[in-house]
């Protein structure tokens, strides 16, 4: 459904694509991981043909982003990060011009629009002018404008940034039910985020194609044990003080953040020999330990294992764009 090839982009010196190549199948829901200035926004606008390349090419649906870039919007859903929306209409008449530029069919136009309503929740405030909703209502308009037309392919850009967490869950959801029946690229700098929705993961960093895996593989790095910056959070009722100080001195803990009910340890070797003493250190400090999870490697030490960089990410001239 998506076939990019060689894709390379160039801001004057600057080299924020490098000769990537992917696809993406019909019916999959597939992520772009990297860090900012990776290069995931530039390469969505030009799958999109809101950019031109200054190499390489792409085929959406069968059909060439340079040779016919109108068939391809005609079949594309896109959400920028940034979307630019009409603060001065409702929600249903934006949805509504929205149709129109489609060319959605006057006979169903009403119908479809409801469905995409209440498919993103904006059922409270579809007659509210745009330019009074909360910023996560207006992620939920830049969702359903994409939904307009019913396109094949649905291209989103950081969908979730922003978000509380509540509504990031139900974005969420939302994106997974989409697996099957339309073809998803988002991006996201979150690695939660793209385990969480998709089924596989294209891995930027610095313009170039990285790394490729499956969420499974993704989820089974993050959990395997390796020497590095873990975070464990743990829970224990009674001597809430004295715990604190016997968790940060034990060998291997960088630090100790102490939450509501307990804390989040960072730790730095390998947790499985450090995970033992942190269960002891709870106990002999007098705390009736509640709750132990190993939360994984944060996500900047799981992304330089990824994409098997040593040294901090340097900044870019142009970032993502």
């Amino acid at each position: 459904m998506i076939e990019v090839s060689g894709l390379t982009r160039r801001f004057g010196r600057n080299l924020a694509l490098d000769d990537v190549s992917f696809t993406v199948s019909q019916g999959e829901v597939v992520g772009f991981l990297g860090p900012n200035g990776a290069g995931k926004s530039t390469t969505m606008k030009i799958v999109t043909c809101s950019l031109a390349p200054t190499s390489g090419t792409a085929l959406v649906a069968g059909h060439d982003i340079a040779d016919d870039p109108i068939a391809v919007r005609r079949r594309v859903g896109f959400m920028p990060e940034h979307v630019s929306l009409y603060t001065d209409q409702s929600v249903i008449s934006l949805l509504e011009f929205i149709a129109e530029l489609k060319s959605v069919d006057r006979s169903g136009r009403r119908q479809h629009l409801d469905r995409i309503i209440e498919r993103t929740g904006l059922g409270d405030v579809r007659h509210k002018l745009v330019g009074n909703l909360s910023h996560g209502y207006r992620k939920r308009v830049g969702l359903a404008q994409a939904l307009v037309g019913d396109p094949e392919v649905l291209i989103l850009d950081e969908p979730t940034s922003g978000l509380d967490p509540h509504q990031i869950v139900e974005i969420r959801e939302m994106i997974k039910g989409f697996q099957g029946s339309r073809t998803v690229l988002l991006s996201s700098h979150i690695l939660a985020e793209v385990s969480a929705i998709c089924e596989r993961v294209l891995i930027l960093d610095r313009g170039r194609l990285v790394g490729e895996e499956s969420a499974d593989g993704l989820a089974g790095r993050a959990t395997r044990p390796a020497a590095g910056n873990h975070r464990v959070s743990l829970a224990w009722d009674g001597r809430r003080a004295e715990v604190a100080t016997a968790l940060s001195q034990v060998a291997g803990v960088e630090d100790v953040e102490v939450t509501a009910d307990g804390a989040t340890v960072s730790i730095a070797g390998n947790p499985v020999e450090i995970r033992p003493r942190l269960v002891e250190s709870v106990l002999a400090a007098g705390g009736r330990l509640q709750h132990f999870q190993d939360q994984g490697p944060s996500l900047e030490d799981l992304f330089l294992r990824l994409t098997g960089v040593d040294r901090e990410l340097e900044p870019r001239d142009e970032a993502d764009r």
